[in-house]
C-alpha cells in the first residue's frame, strides 16, 4: 500500500529523508501524518523516525548545511529547519521504566521496538520517502480501516507509561472510531482501573485534550464512555452526558463548538478544571447563564452575538429537550445585527452619572421588549 500527497513530496520533507537515508539510516514518517493520509484527512504535523542517534542526525545535518536545533535531544528529538520550516526527527526508542507521565527510554535500532512503545495501533504506522506503508505490528492498518481504537499491546502498560493516554483514547475514539465498532472493552476496563491517574495531569494538558475531544463531529458516545469508566468525574464532578447527543442532533450540521458541548455537560468549576483562558471562561459563563434563562432567540443574538447566541439557543434546547423554534436562526441573526439607537450623549443634557446609566438601561430594555422596533425619537419621547 502507498500514500500520496503534496505533503510527502514537499522539498523540505524529502531533503530530510534523503539526508538520513544517504547517511545509511532508516528514515520514516510516523504517526498522525500517516494515519491522516490513509484516512484522506489533512496532514499537518510530520514526525520523522530514524535509527540514527541524535548526535548522528546533527552530524549529517551539518554536512548537508541544514540547521539542527536540539529541541528534545534528551528524548532523541532534533528539529531540522529547511527553508524556515522545522521537521522533528526522533530516534527509535523503547521504554525501560515508566512513571505515569515520565518514562525512562533507551534508543533502539528496531522499528518494531519503536512501534511497540506507541500508544495506539493506528499510530504505529510508518511510510518511507516513496509513500510505502509499513505496519510493524501487523494490526494498525486493519484497526484503522475498521475504526477500532486499540492500545498497542496491553492497555494497562500503555496507560502506566502516560496517564494522558486515557484522555487520548477517548479523543481518538471520538474522531476515528467507527460508530459500529463500539469502544474497545479491554481499553475501557483499563481506563476505569487507572482513572484516578488523570488527576495528576496538568490542567493545561487535560484542557487541551477535552477541547479536541469535544470538537469532534459527534463526541457523544466517547464522552458517555468516559462517564461509564468513571474518568469524567475525575475531571469535573457533576458533569452529565445525557443531553450531549441531543445537542449534536439539534446542531444539524452546524460547525462543532467545544464550548457549546461543554456548556451542556456542565459540572463544577469547569473553567478552572480545564484551565480555560479568560476569554473562553467568560464566553462559557455567558453561554451557561443565557441558556438557563428564557430570553427569545433574537435577544440572545443581540446580547451575545451571532455565534454565541446561536449556541445558547442550542444548549437550552438540548437541556430542556424541546426543539428550537423553526425561525430561531433568523431571529438570532436579526438580534445580532440590531443596534440600540441611543447613546449616553443623547441623555446627557437631562441626566448624569448613575441616573444617566440607569435611564439608558431602562430605555434599552424597552427597546429590546419592543423587538427592537422603537425608534430613537420614540425612545427620547
Amino acid at each position: 500500500m502507498r500514500v500520496h500527497g503534496a505533503w510527502l513530496t514537499d522539498a523540505g520533507v524529502q531533503a530530510v529523508l534523503a539526508m538520513l537515508a544517504g547517511g545509511g539510516h532508516q528514515a520514516l514518517i510516523v504517526g498522525g501524518a500517516v494515519r491522516n493520509a490513509l484516512l484522506g484527512h489533512d496532514v499537518s504535523d510530520i514526525d520523522i523516525a530514524t535509527d540514527a542517534r541524535p548526535e548522528r542526525v546533527q552530524e549529517l545535518a551539518k554536512a548537508a548545511k541544514i540547521r539542527a536545533v536540539p529541541t528534545g535531544i534528551e528524548h532523541g528529538t532534533v528539529t531540522l529547519v529547511v527553508a524556515g520550516v522545522g521537521h522533528e526527527v526522533t530516534t527509535f526508542r523503547r521504554d525501560v521504566e515508566t512513571f505515569g507521565r515520565h518514562a525512562v527510554v533507551a534508543f533502539a535500532d528496531s522499528i518494531a521496538d519503536d512501534a511497540a512503545r506507541r500508544d495506539f495501533t493506528m499510530n504505529a504506522l510508518y511510510i518511507d520517502a516513496s509513500g510505502n506503508v509499513i505496519d510493524p505490528l501487523g494490526e494498525g492498518l486493519a484497526d484503522l480501516a475498521a475504526g477500532r481504537v486499540r492500545f498497542v499491546g496491553h492497555p494497562d502498560d500503555r496507560i502506566l507509561e502516560d496517564y494522558l493516554r486515557i484522555l487520548r483514547f477517548f479523543r481518538f475514539t471520538a474522531w476515528f472510531g467507527a460508530p459500529g465498532a463500539g469502544v474497545d472493552a479491554d481499553a475501557l476496563a483499563a481506563c476505569a482501573e487507572h482513572a484516578q491517574g488523570v488527576e495528576g495531569l496538568s490542567r493545561e494538558r487535560v484542557g487541551a485534550e477535552m477541547r479536541k475531544l469535544l470538537a469532534a463531529p459527534n463526541p457523544a458516545a466517547a464522552v458517555a464512555a468516559m462517564q461509564t469508566a468513571g474518568v469524567l468525574a475525575h475531571i469535573f464532578p457533576g458533569a452529565d452526558t445525557l443531553s450531549l447527543a441531543l445537542l449534536v442532533h439539534f446542531e444539524a450540521g452546524r460547525a462543532p463548538d467545544w464550548r457549546r458541548r461543554l456548556a451542556v455537560l456542565g459540572g463544577a468549576d469547569v473553567a478552572e478544571a480545564l484551565r480555560l483562558s479568560r476569554t473562553d471562561a467568560r464566553a462559557l459563563a455567558a453561554l451557561v447563564t443565557a441558556s438557563r434563562g428564557d430570553a427569545p432567540a433574537a435577544v440572545l443574538g443581540y446580547q451575545l452575538g451571532a455565534d454565541l447566541g446561536a449556541s445558547a439557543v442550542l444548549v437550552r434546547a438540548a437541556l430542556t429537550g424541546f426543539s428550537p423554534p423553526d425561525v430561531w436562526q433568523v431571529d438570532v441573526a436579526r438580534g445580532a445585527a440590531a443596534k440600540f439607537p441611543l447613546k449616553a450623549i443623547d441623555l446627557a443634557d437631562a441626566l448624569s452619572g448613575a441616573a444617566l446609566g440607569a435611564r439608558l438601561k431602562e430605555l434599552e430594555a424597552r427597546w429590546i421588549g419592543s423587538d427592537f422596533a422603537l425608534t430613537r425619537a420614540e425612545l427620547l419621547a
